[in-house]
């Protein structure tokens, strides 16, 4: 019986990769359980190349299994090794790990050696591999006396390293004194030799400590060489060491250096050949000197390089190619290349390799009688050659077994026996190494047995495989069925899949995969049998991934990651950074689904993953957070290309912070005139680094840099050097040039200085120049100097001159300049105007004419005409004048005519007329007098009604206070006012001018009227003052009243109001019910539409009626159309109209003097504005209420 898994041939999706390496780790896990007999086994060893530290006590490894328990020997050199005569070697109990303690004596070169482990029992015997053991070497140097080096600018030069050999070979690599390392580039590497080339060389590379290090990492220690001095000196240098110390020979001088084409400094000649193993790393290298420095390009002659596996090193000189196998072998090129030239080195690449497996031989179980093989497949270059061993033994000299049969790399067993268990190794060797595998043939009878746990309970998440395990063991291999349920039949291949090593696949399991399922493992000796169980969870889902978020620096940003999973399982939600963890910040919190970062920094950028796990699955999702923020300030200013009014300015882009430069701002500071000032120079593209920039003359620039993007600017840069431009004439004249006179006998000239970074140069002056406009004068100059104005005395007035005024500096004067036209100074106009007019438009507006004054009497510039006037009393003009209120009215140009507005009507007028120029007024015209005429009155000055009776009221009123003329007479119009508001006959009467009082009589008793009254001139009616007031009641009618209440005072009364009270009531709700059934009731309405004001009580003051209300809003009546009590009314509150009137009906009398009124519907009554009483009614006046 051969216990041995073989693939399926069946094909898999790419997707179950990861189920097929881990079914491989099953299969390789089968193996014989340790409680039944078996042969050794090697489970561990020390490498076969092994290098110690001769500091530490050596450990070689041997470790191995078996049944029974191996026993352990060794061999050195291929020689028994007895360890019991050696006190210093040691071996654990069951263990074949030697120990060798020379940390207290002996040495470890005594030990050196090959080395070799056998554990044995009865079943056979298993050998480890030679292992080498050599201690680990860091010689040092051997010393040696380095002269200094001397050579010219440019050439070529190599510094030898020469290591001492070490076991490993150390690491090498070049400082200086500090334990800096050297700068290697282009021009200066280090080779793989460990000596350091330069290319060419330059004076920077002169220095006396050239220092290479070698480090030996076994033993973690540094070796130095001797420091190597160098000098490097220019042409001039060298021609003076030559003229001093070689005058005589025949070196004159040494000539310049010259540029020259690449040549190899490693390797030589055309072509090399290089030799690398199958599985290592091949370097091929080409290090070139030249001036200007070579620089190194790699190909492969027919063929190319392979993509994932090469990489270049050390400036591209070096080229690497990792896991190198035989189809690597070839001619590869490298070419150095500089302006002069090129040359190209060819290197022949031939991969051989040591012995590997193709197949290496399995354990081996069967049963007796049963057949089997060991195969031993290994491949290399050269081809590797196989031999047998028999329990560490040569096969051919091992003792004979029929059952075997060797051919080649085969071994055939047939019929075996119990006999015929043994350990065999299989030996693959070429030059280059050789390859050891043990492999046992273990010949057992045993019934089947499961060894994977029972009840095992697997959890697997839908749609994914699921994999139920059933590891058995058995000779002869036993036959594994699977079965579902109590009472289920065995499962096929057509839903799942079962692997040979027992192990039963579901490929998509879903929620009805759930359940039991049963392993039967049988062959000729028994049965064997498990149960496992299989539960089916819900996926992990992120349901809100975070997004991709984009934040300035210093805010704050969330990220939000919800999920759904099952609910059986345990949920762990995990935050990652850059796939590595959260920085342990602060300001990074994390809420159930939420991560949070505060106060975010430049470093916060990168990708932040939500890792969602359960013990079954897990999921994620990432989001990038970009963090942008203003630029970084550029750096690296430079001035380069300075010309007298040019230059070039270059500076290098600060970090854009995540967001592209869109500008740069330059600016500069003239440190010579405006210290710690800064302008605005110019701007330029993102693109740029570099800007031409245009200079003024004489000034100490310094110019400095800012960024822009979407987000702002940037802070500046820090300032360029200074850059001082030469002085030159200055390029433009003061600006703003004026000449105005502050004095009749001047004129003052101003203008607008240069500024210091205008001046071009020291010294700057202005040269003013002036003569007079009509003149034939020449010109006066005068040279002041840096002012801003310049008085010229003894002028004319108001002259009109020309001005002109130039700068000047130590370097020369500015191009001409603009001539300007000033006037000297202004005096006072000498001629008032004359022949003024005034044309009396109507009552309130007059126009005003007059004659111009001629130019010359003006003597200043013509602002205008100004006209005074005022109302002045005839007779007395002059006398009052200097206590008359003079209004003023200006008219600007050279108008002569004007009007005067708001005139108050039949009014006497004076005005007089003045110019005026630049420095004041001149005389005024002669005093011309006007009259306006009459206009319309003001409406009278109040209106009050006194002394109301039955049937007369009183009018009383004042004047009006602007008659605006004579009054010839008032108009008095009046009309009543009914109970529904509407309006009676209009009365017009006329009253004379000198009266104060009217009384009008024959009015109809307890009546509302309305009155309009209002003044009149020639000019026509003025505006009118309004009033309402009302005559008084009957006193027959109160006199009823008095004796009613003294009835009111009998109890027969009380009881009989009170059952005409509970009567109405009862009406009240009969006509309730009729309306709302659609009836009509006119009473009903009528009461609604009016109010009886008669409900409301009588002042106890004065026996006047309470204010009423609109029944419509319950507004109360606005406070002009109420009678106060003194009967006076403003005229600002006597613009009541006819909507401003309630709906309240008045109280009218019979003729025998009784009242009659309505009952009033409304429910609820406003308050008056505490004029009313808080009386209830008396009964009597709701008895009359009623009638």
């Amino acid at each position: 019986m051969q216990l041995k898994i073989m693939p399926k041939k069946k094909r898999l999706p790419a997707g179950r990769v990861a189920l097929i390496l881990f079914l491989c780790q099953m299969i390789s896990a089968l193996e014989v359980p340790l409680d039944l007999v078996q042969p050794p086994t090697i489970t561990q060893q020390s490498p076969k190349d092994y290098i110690i530290d001769p500091r530490e006590n050596i450990v070689i490894q041997c470790e191995a299994k078996g049944k029974p328990p191996p026993s352990f020997s060794w061999t050195r050199n291929g020689t028994h090794f007895d360890i019991d005569k050696d006190p210093l070697v040691t071996m654990k109990p069951g263990s074949g790990t030697l120990t060798i303690n020379i940390m207290s004596e002996g040495k470890a070169e005594t030990y050196e050696g090959v080395y070799q482990c056998t554990a044995r029992n009865e079943r056979g015997a298993a050998i480890s591999n030679n292992i080498v053991v050599r201690p680990s070497r860091s010689p040092l140097w051997t010393k040696e006396k380095l002269e200094p080096i001397t050579l010219r600018n440019g050439q070529s030069l190599v510094l030898p390293c020469r290591p001492p050999l070490g076991l490993p070979p150390p690491i090498i690599f070049w400082m200086d004194n500090s334990f800096q390392r050297l700068p290697q580039s282009e021009r200066v590497s280090q080779g793989l030799n460990g000596d350091l080339y330069f290319s060419n060389v330059l004076p920077e590379d002169t220095r006396e400590d050239y220092i290479c290090y070698a480090r030996f990492n076994h033993t973690q220690t540094i070796q130095q060489k001797q420091p190597i001095s160098v000098k490097v000196i220019s042409v001039d240098e060298l021609n003076d060491t030559i003229a001093a110390n070689l005058s005589d020979t025949e070196f004159y001088s040494a000539k310049p250096n010259r540029e020259r084409p690449p040549t190899f400094l490693t390797p030589e000649g055309n072509t090399s050949n290089k030799e690398e193993l199958r599985g290592n790393v091949l370097s091929l290298e080409c290090i070139a000197e030249g001036l200007p420095t070579p620089v190194i390009y790699w190909i492969k002659e027919d063929g190319t390089l392979p993509t994932n596996r090469t990489f270049y090193r050390n400036f591209k000189k070096t080229l690497q190619i990792i896991q190198v196998s035989e189809a690597d072998s070839g001619n590869y090129q490298c070419i150095a290349k500089n302006a002069l030239g090129a040359i190209h080195h060819t290197i022949s690449v031939t991969v051989k390799a040591a012995p590997y497996w193709i197949l290496a031989p399995q354990n081996l179980v069967l049963s007796p009688g049963e057949d089997g093989s060991l195969i031993c497949r290994a491949n290399g270059n050269p081809k590797p050659r196989i031999s047998w061993l028999l329990n560490g033994v040569p096969i051919e000299i091992a003792p004979d077994d029929p059952s075997r049969k060797i051919d080649g790399d085969t071994i055939i067993f047939s019929n075996v026996q119990e006999r015929s268990s043994a350990v065999y190794q299989c030996n693959a060797s070429n030059e280059y190494g050789y390859l050891l595998a043990n492999a046992f043939v273990n010949v057992l009878a045993e019934p089947p047995r499961i060894l994977t746990s029972a009840n095992t309970l697997y959890q697997v998440i839908a749609n994914r495989p699921a994999l139920l395990d059933c590891a058995f063991f058995g000779s002869p291999l036993p036959t594994i069925e699977w079965f579902k349920g109590a009472k289920g039949s065995a499962l096929r291949d057509d839903i799942y899949v079962l692997h040979e090593n027992g192990t039963l696949e579901i490929p998509v399991a879903q929620k009805d995969s759930t359940g039991t399922y049963t392993c039967v493992a049988r062959n000729k000796l028994g049965m064997a049998k498990n149960e496992v169980h299989l539960e089916i969870k819900d996926p992990t889902r992120i349901i809100k991934q975070p997004e991709y978020a984009v934040v300035q620096r210093g805010s704050t940003v969330s990220f939000e990651c919800k999920v759904k999973h099952d609910h059986t399982l345990t949920l762990t939600i995990t935050w990652l950074k850059d796939n590595g963890e959260l920085p342990s910040d602060g300001r990074f919190t994390v809420d159930k689904d939420h991560l949070e970062v505060a106060d975010v920094r430049d470093s916060d950028g990168g990708a932040y993953t939500c890792v969602a796990n359960t013990t079954l699955d897990m999921v994620s999702a990432s989001a990038v957070l970009s963090v942008v923020d203003v630029p970084n300030p550029p750096f690296d200013l430079e001035l380069t290309d300075q010309l007298d009014k040019s230059v070039q300015l270059s500076w290098t882009p600060g970090d854009d912070n995540n967001s592209p430069i869109t500008k740069f701002i330059i600016e500069y500071e003239d440190a010579m005139h405006e210290a710690g000032l800064w302008h605005h120079q110019t701007e330029v593209s993102g693109t740029q680094t570099t800007a031409q920039l245009k200079l003024s003359p004489y000034v100490n620039y310094s110019f400095r840099v800012m960024a822009v993007n979407s987000l702002g600017r940037s802070l500046p840069s820090e300032p360029s050097e200074q850059y001082l431009t030469k002085a030159a004439e200055p390029d433009t004249n003061p600006t703003a040039v004026e000449g105005l006179g502050s004095e009749p006998d001047n004129l003052v000239i101003t203008w607008k200085p240069l500024n210091g970074f205008e001046s071009n140069g020291p010294g700057l002056q202005y040269k003013v120049s002036w003569r007079q406009k009509d003149g034939d004068d020449e010109w006066a100059s005068v040279v002041v100097a840096n002012v801003s104005k310049y008085i010229v005395s003894g002028t004319p007035t108001f002259v009109p001159y020309l001005i002109k005024v130039q700068a000047l500096n130590d370097v020369g004067f500015a191009p001409e300049p603009a001539v300007v036209m000033g006037h000297s100074g202004e005096d006072l106009p000498m001629v008032a105007p004359g022949n003024v007019r005034v044309n009396v438009v109507n009552s309130t507006l007059a126009e005003v004419h007059w004659d111009p004054v001629p130019l010359k009497s003006i003597r200043g510039h013509l602002q205008g005409y100004r006209i005074y006037y005022w109302k002045a009393q005839e007779g007395s003009l002059k006398r009052n004048r200097r206590h008359i209120e003079k209004k003023i009215l200006t008219f600007q140009g050279s108008k002569t005519h004007g009007m005067l507005p708001g005139l108050e009507p039949f009014s006497h007028y004076a005005l007089n007329v003045r110019v005026v120029n630049g420095k004041g007024e001149g005389p005024a015209s002669p005093d011309r007098v006007f009259n306006t005429p009459e206009g319309v009155p003001s409406a009278p000055s109040s209106l009050k009604i006194v002394n109301p009776t039955l049937d007369s009221l009183t009018l009383e009123w004042d004047p009006p206070s602007r008659p605006n003329g004579i009054l010839t007479e008032y108009t008095l119009k009046y009309q009543p006012i009914n109970s529904t508001h509407e309006l009676g006959p209009l009365v017009d009467l006329k009253i004379p001018a000198n009266k104060t009082r009217w009384t009008l009589k024959n009015l109809n008793f307890s009546t509302r009227y309305k009155f309009y009254f209002y003044a009149q001139t020639a000019a026509g009616s003025g505006s009118q003052i309004t009033e309402e007031a009302v005559t008084t009641v009957d006193e027959g009618k109160l006199a009823m009243a008095s004796r009613q209440v003294d009835i009111a005072t009998q109890g027969w009364f009380i009881g009989l109001m009170c059952a005409v009270a509970l009567l109405i009531l009862i009406l009240l709700i009969v006509c309730f019910i009729r309306r709302n059934k659609g009836g009509k009731y006119p009473v009903k309405e009528k009461e609604d539409a009016h109010a009886d004001p008669e409900i409301q009580p009588m002042k106890e003051d004065d026996g006047t009626f309470g204010e009423y209300s609109d029944a419509e809003d319950h507004k109360p009546l606005k406070k002009g159309s109420r009678t106060p009590s003194d009967r006076t009314v403003k005229k600002e509150d006597s613009d009541d109209s006819l909507v401003d009137y309630g709906e309240g009906v008045n109280g009218q009398f019979n003729e025998d003097g009784s009242f009659i009124g309505q009952y009033s519907g409304k429910k609820e009554k406003e308050p008056a504005e505490g004029n009313e009483s808080s009386e209830a009614p008396s009964p009597v006046n709701a008895m009359n209420s009623f009638v």
